[in-house]
């Protein structure tokens, strides 16, 4: 292919994905609307469209005329930048993502480790709306942030290691290929554990909510912001669900492996990862939040110790297996 033609398909592919990861931001919005509706005896929404399934095209739309304000006292270039940098790190973590064997963005030896590292950069852009405002609310939300995706980020990163240490691989892919007769699930069941609270956490979703307690902090970091640059927020949040459900599926429950009846990888793919966004949704709509001193306790005094002592066995049983203990 000519350089002009490798450049049309580069910006067709970059085109789908954005689109296909707006769709999806669409729809958890729709589905987390729906599921906290029926587990709260109410209806959600259900005025626009069937079932109310165009109530979120119908917001998205009323987002693209709100008036983007600026506060006069923000600093206006840090305040212009920090939704681009939430956005663009969610983007470029869905890039990791293999849906199937041959259905990936980028392959490359260590995507476990680029993924977790791309999406802590999310942070930067939090810290930076906070400060940017310059409103109190804000920077109170910037900084409950940078201090909960920081005690979270370390068990979470930690949650994996057990199954990297069995799997000898930090390649998404190897990873799925090596659960074909057995998930990993199983045997890390306490590292699965681990990663579903810090995964709460680090999607900042109750009952790890702090950083946007809007009973204590307005709306927390994203307080100032309004029309598109506040829906980059948004958006950003739903995808960031997406993506730690699709780690979780990955990593932990055999990926496109799937089992009983024979259904394309992608399929099986999605059913798993829409099943732990369900279980993400279902704690969403049923725990009351935590208080800061509680956030953290539970991040370094309970999930930390648990997350070393997993890879502690996870050795261990290593080791005993090969026949290099006793």
């Amino acid at each position: 292919m000519s350089l002009l033609q490798t450049i049309l398909v580069i910006i067709i592919e970059l085109a789908a994905a954005l689109g296909f990861i707006m769709v999806t931001a669409l729809i958890l919005i729709y589905m987390l609307r729906k599921v906290m509706g029926h587990m709260q005896a109410r209806l959600g929404p259900i005025r626009v469209g069937p079932h109310g399934v165009l109530q979120t095209v119908a917001d998205a739309l009323k987002l693209f005329g709100k008036e983007d304000i600026i506060p006069a006292a923000a600093d206006k270039w840090t305040f212009r930048i920090a939704p681009a940098i939430v956005f663009t790190a969610s983007l470029a973590t869905f890039s990791f993502i293999p849906f199937a064997p041959n259905i990936v963005a980028v392959n490359v030896d260590i995507s476990l480790f680029f993924l977790l590292a791309i999406s802590s950069l999310a942070v930067l852009g939090i810290v930076m709306a906070g400060w940017g405002s310059n409103n109190k609310y804000a920077l109170l939300g910037g900084l409950r942030g940078v201090a909960q995706m920081i005690s979270y980020e370390i068990p979470l990163v930690l949650s994996t290691l057990g199954v990297v240490m069995m799997t000898g691989s930090l390649n998404l892919i190897d990873i799925v290929e090596k659960q074909k007769t057995m998930y990993n699930i199983v045997p890390q069941f306490l590292g699965f554990a681990i990663f579903i609270v810090a995964a709460l956490a680090k999607i900042n979703r109750t009952p790890f909510d702090l950083p946007e307690a809007e009973s204590e902090l307005v709306a927390g970091y994203n307080t100032e912001y309004s029309g598109m640059r506040w829906a980059f927020f948004f958006l950003a949040e739903f995808v960031n669900i997406f993506i730690i459900s699709a780690l979780g599926t990955i990593v932990f429950l055999g990926g496109w492996n799937g089992f009983l009846i024979s259904l394309p990888p992608w399929a099986w793919f999605m059913i798993k990862s829409y099943v732990l966004i369900f279980f993400v949704m279902w704690v969403w709509s049923t725990f009351p939040r935590f208080r800061a001193d509680q956030l953290m306790d539970v991040g370094w005094k309970i999930l930390l110790p648990l997350a070393l002592l997993n890879i502690a066995l996870t050795g261990l049983v290593i080791l005993l297996r090969e026949g290099r203990i006793f």
